[in-house]
């Protein structure tokens, strides 16, 4: 049988509206990750107590 490949094929980046997946470097033992980075989608504001009546 032939041996499995050692090297993996390069992945284009995924996008969408809120993620991006880029494809990393291959470890020495062959393992290929993935990198996911989110966008913002919620803004955080500031909390303000509401006026007594």
């Amino acid at each position: 049988m032939s041996e499995p490949k050692k090297e993996r094929p390069v992945v284009p980046p995924g996008e969408t509206e809120y993620v991006t997946t880029t494809q990393m470097k291959a470890t020495d033992k062959g393992f290929v990750g993935y990198e996911t980075t989110w966008k913002e989608f919620q803004k955080e504001v500031k909390y303000e107590t509401p006026k007594k009546p």
